[in-house]
């Protein structure tokens, strides 16, 4: 057997249980159901569901909250933006919590596209090992309570060979070109172009020793954003 196939061997075994298909429980292809840009359609049609859904006519409903047909009949049809106060007389007589009324609505979602070469040039922990970080993308506060933060990482024969870092979340590698030992905890893993590590960051890890250069690879960290 050869080396390479031994280094894969030697790597394998109890760290490749954890990622058996069956334990995949997100559908990498489902499509949500169609949800509505515009906040004032998507809560009129929220109501005029759940009304229908409890076989009630809009004048059973109006009676209920105090409002006219005439208004909540512009409410279903998302022609005005009801207050918070009617929002809740809508949910309390639809006997629904008021966040279902908002069910509907499709937010923003963030997507940034960053052009070859155009990564921003930052600082991190391992730049002043001579660790060249050129951050590939950044989303905000979102809705998935995320933050991911993509790296492209280039190390040249000026680079610090030893350095360790241990920090919150998960991270995943992904080598592009030459070769490192990598170190997570007590273990060494023999990365080449094409290869992925995916681990704990909060365990010390690193690029123990560069096999081949230059080094670069991706560094995609996911940790929750800050309560």
């Amino acid at each position: 057997m050869n080396k390479r196939a031994d280094d894969t061997k030697a790597t394998e075994g109890p760290d490749r249980g954890d990622a058996g298909a069956g334990q995949l429980k997100q559908n990498p292809h489902a499509l949500r159901e169609h949800r509505e840009k515009n906040l004032e359609v998507a809560i009129g049609r929220q109501v005029r569901e759940l009304r229908k859904r409890q076989r009630m006519t809009g004048a059973d409903l109006a009676g209920k909250t105090g409002l006219s047909v005439g208004m909540l009949s512009k409410i279903e049809n998302g022609v005005i933006s009801p207050s918070l106060n009617t929002i809740s007389a809508l949910a309390n007589a639809l006997g629904v919590p008021i966040v279902q009324l908002f069910a509907g609505y499709e937010e923003v979602r963030g997507c940034m596209h960053v052009k070859a070469g155009q990564g921003a040039e930052i600082e991190r922990e391992g730049t002043r090992a001579g660790h060249q970080y050129n951050l590939l993308g950044h989303i905000g506060s979102n809705n998935s309570g995320v933050v991911v933060e993509p790296y492209l990482l280039t190390l040249t024969d000026e680079s610090d060979r030893f350095p360790t870092f241990q920090h919150e979340g998960i991270e995943m590698l992904y080598i592009l070109d030459g070769r490192v030992n990598y170190r997570h905890g007590d273990k060494l893993y023999l990365l080449e172009p094409g290869d992925s590590l995916l681990f704990d960051a909060d365990a010390p890890h690193g690029p123990e020793e560069i096999v081949e250069l230059p080094l670069r690879y991706l560094s995609i960290i996911t940790y929750p954003q800050a309560s």
